[in-house]
């Protein structure tokens, strides 16, 4: 994949910095050098603010102009969760215009449904949807959640016979679930539309609750911990690199951000270099 710029772009994406509203968190990541942004318009838990981001609300009227503004892309929006109740045209349609309004280019999506075949009849009916408004949808394999591996993500993906979907790489859940890179060859790579990185600690946590706590809480800017992520990030296309990195350090969200945004680059930047050839 080629860009504008010649280089990889790098997204903030909200996790980092969850603090910051959309609209602040757009003013935050043009302000300390990023290419693009991701948005959180569903909050992932409950102790989440809840913040007026579906329809044409003041504060996404606002985070739309900060966007034309600063001349980021909006890389993906967040969170849609496929349940077992989940009716994919009742339920996702303020979200999915929401979304084509700001400009959005992807979607993160996690399986929370047991039943995999009604996941991916669901996830399925989603890329169809998702697609009427310029969107694709992603599913990210996550050891909480149903679908907990990359094994169990392109499976589902399998199910949805070439539709508009794909699969999002999360660093810190590839680790932890003793991927490799391999594993990520083995994908076709026309489902990575972009990964998420991070770095972490070893050793790696045995419990479900402490998987959660890192995931959400304490990870690793890239390039400090134990995760070849130059490894990872060479076994995957060339695609936008999204920073999802909340670590437990209380500086400004101004400054966590530009340290992230330093460190992924020089990671991104080693994995680029070593390549033998750039590719989609």
């Amino acid at each position: 994949m080629r860009f504008a710029s010649g280089r990889r772009p790098i997204s903030l994406a909200p996790l980092t910095v969850l603090e910051l509203s959309p609209p602040e968190l757009v003013a935050c990541a043009a302000e300390t050098g990023y290419d693009a942004v991701g948005l959180r318009l569903i909050r992932a838990t409950q102790e989440e603010p809840l913040r007026p981001t579906i329809g044409s609300t003041p504060m996404i009227r606002e985070t739309r102009q900060r966007l034309d503004d600063s001349g980021l892309f909006l890389l993906d929006i967040e969170v849609l969760r496929l349940r077992p109740d989940t009716r994919v045209r009742d339920h996702f349609g303020g979200f999915l215009e929401t979304g084509a309004y700001l400009g959005a280019q992807q979607i993160l999506v996690t399986g929370n449904d047991p039943d995999h075949a009604r996941l991916a009849d669901n996830l399925a009916e989603l890329g169809v949807f998702a697609g009427e408004f310029g969107m694709a949808p992603n599913l990210e394999p996550m050891p909480w959640t149903d679908v907990r591996d990359l094994d169990e993500a392109a499976a589902i993906i399998r199910r949805c016979a070439g539709g508009n979907v794909g699969v999002l790489v999360d660093a810190i859940h590839y680790d932890r679930a003793l991927a490799t890179p391999e594993d990520l060859r083995s994908l076709p790579r026309a489902w990575t539309r972009y990964v998420q990185i991070c770095d972490a600690v070893l050793p790696r946590p045995t419990s479900i609750h402490e998987l959660r706590h890192q995931g959400r809480n304490a990870r690793l800017l890239p390039g400090e911990g134990s995760i070849d992520l130059v490894a990872m990030l060479q076994a995957l296309p060339t695609v936008p690199a999204s920073i999802e990195a909340p670590v437990e350090w209380k500086a400004p969200p101004g400054v966590r951000a530009r340290a992230a945004l330093r460190a992924a680059r020089d990671v991104v930047t080693r994995a680029d270099a070593g390549r033998p050839q750039l590719s989609a």
